[in-house]
């Protein structure tokens, strides 16, 4: 029997910090997800990722390998004196509803602690419910949903002090 809900990681998946040798397969990863997701992967949308150590050298990347390569990535970045944003995370289409998301998320909101951040953000789709759904497990309010009749993004933050 199959459980229905999110498992731990693998005991096998590490957290790594990235490195301008996982470009490829971390840009690779990101675009395979918006691929899933929306269909389509515009390259012109997305020139942060063809060179992310110095488009978030500020911050830190983060990659968890597995047994076959990077398996998620996320993105923490400092944007004010207190305020970390969380970035271009993704997990690997096999490796999905396995916790991966939810220990990255952890693993960056303890780099924003380490930092002295007192507050991190986010945003998503607002169609994106599944990501919805996992902000607010993982301890984040809703801060603002645009709503412009076409694309919609909702805005989170979490309070670290």
């Amino acid at each position: 029997m199959t459980p229905s809900g999110p498992q731990e990681p693998s005991p096998t998946v590490r957290f790594e910090d990235f490195t301008p040798s996982d470009q490829t397969e971390v840009r690779a990863l990101i675009l395979a997800g918006l691929l899933d997701r929306w269909g389509r992967a515009d390259d012109s949308l997305n020139r942060d990722l063809d060179d992310i150590a110095d488009t978030y050298g500020q911050g830190r990347t983060i990659v968890l390998r597995d047994d076959i390569g990077i398996a998620a990535t996320g993105t923490c970045v400092p944007i004010e004196a207190s305020t970390a944003k969380i970035v271009r995370m993704s997990v690997r289409g096999d490796c999905r509803r396995r916790g991966l998301a939810r220990a990255m998320v952890a693993e960056l909101l303890g780099t924003a602690s380490r930092w002295g951040m007192k507050r991190v953000v986010l945003e998503t789709a607002s169609s994106w419910t599944d990501a919805i759904t996992l902000y607010e497990s993982c301890g984040f309010t809703i801060t603002d949903v645009c709503d412009n009749g076409t694309e919609c993004d909702t805005w989170f933050e979490k309070r670290l002090d």
